[in-house]
């Protein structure tokens, strides 16, 4: 049976040491009640506590991993297995009430399996009333319950938590390994390279870029800095305008600022070290210029613009104008 995706975790690129800290636990039949799955967003976590429910559960006892054609490995690979549960945050984080009821859900034994798995995304958003009745389960687990949590590595989990679950620590993968996992997903070779450089090992991300517009507005914001005329009267009209598709793109205009931020570090990068040529940042661009701006900004101005999108981001986040922001920033980034 040719597979769709990687359902067994011990076939996922990358996270070696996130699959053998569970291939351990499966081993040796020691799996604790609770995980979190600490790192980046889009790198897979998600999916790899799927594979790893799958194989928990699986009928073939002879293989450490999900078979992929038992009866329950079925029920995975159709997202209709009842013993596996996934709880996503609602309006930007997990809700009290879906705590209490995922409760009173574990207080009922599994359907058909040895263990039911739960995965509850994101719980660095989760407000405290509702991390506190997590506490409560976490503190007294039903038995044949697995919860696992993702969270971002670069925000902060209450420490009760944390305290209460082994972490199994995640990383970004390599650009390599990225590209791979879109080729898989019918990319081509050139512009997987390319996402993969820009979604900074992050798949899903990567994906995401490729479904929107974001990429192609990418380009059309660094074709017109770099073009050594961003200061004339003329393009301010050209700017006002970029900067209104920048405030069309809503809650991806983050990922569009990430996306000028690392090709700003790549030309920070060029600027300090003589080796990193312009065809170096051409491979990732995808974009045809000369790069004027390699020898009219120096370190310290690239730097800047770095700072100025980081204020950006602190804009956003205190919920200023999405538009006036944008505007603000392609001034400062000419």
């Amino acid at each position: 049976m040719a597979e769709k995706t990687p359902l067994c975790f011990t076939r996922l690129l990358g996270h070696e040491r996130a699959g053998e800290m569970l291939k351990r636990s499966l081993v040796t039949d020691r799996i604790p009640h609770s995980f979190i799955f600490k790192g980046p967003e889009g790198v897979g976590r998600k999916l790899f506590g799927r594979g790893f429910a799958a194989a928990i559960n699986c009928r073939d006892s002879s293989t450490i991993g999900a078979c992929g054609i038992c009866s329950s490995c079925l029920k995975f690979y159709s997202g209709n297995h009842p013993d596996f549960m996934v709880v996503s945050s609602e309006k930007g984080g997990i809700r009290i009430n879906q705590v209490r009821n995922l409760s009173r859900n574990l207080s009922y034994p599994p359907y058909e399996s040895a263990m039911r798995v739960v995965i509850l995304e994101d719980v660095h958003t989760m407000r405290q009333e509702a991390a506190n009745s997590l506490l409560k389960t976490l503190e007294e687990p039903p038995e044949n319950n697995l919860l696992i949590l993702t969270a971002d590595a670069s925000r902060e989990i209450l420490a009760t938590l944390t305290s209460r679950c082994q972490v199994v620590p995640f990383c970004r993968l390599s650009n390599d390994d990225t590209a791979r996992i879109l080729k898989g997903h019918g990319v081509s070779s050139a512009e997987a390279l390319l996402l993969a450089h820009l979604s900074e090992g992050s798949p899903g991300r990567a994906l995401l870029l490729k479904e929107t517009d974001i990429v192609e507005l990418w380009k059309d914001i660094v074709a017109v800095l770099s073009s050594g005329q961003s200061g004339a009267d003329a393009d301010i009209g050209v700017l006002i305008k970029l900067a209104a598709k920048m405030a069309e793109l809503q809650e991806n205009l983050e990922h569009l600022l990430g996306l000028l931020k690392v090709w700003f570090r790549d030309l920070l990068v060029a600027a300090r070290v003589p080796a990193c040529s312009k065809e170096t940042i051409l491979q990732f661009s995808g974009v045809d210029l000369e790069l004027s701006p390699l020898k009219s900004w120096s370190s310290g101005q690239l730097f800047a613009k770095v700072q100025a999108i980081d204020s950006a981001q602190r804009a956003l986040a205190r919920n200023c104008n999405k538009l006036l922001v944008c505007e603000v920033l392609l001034f400062k980034l000419q």
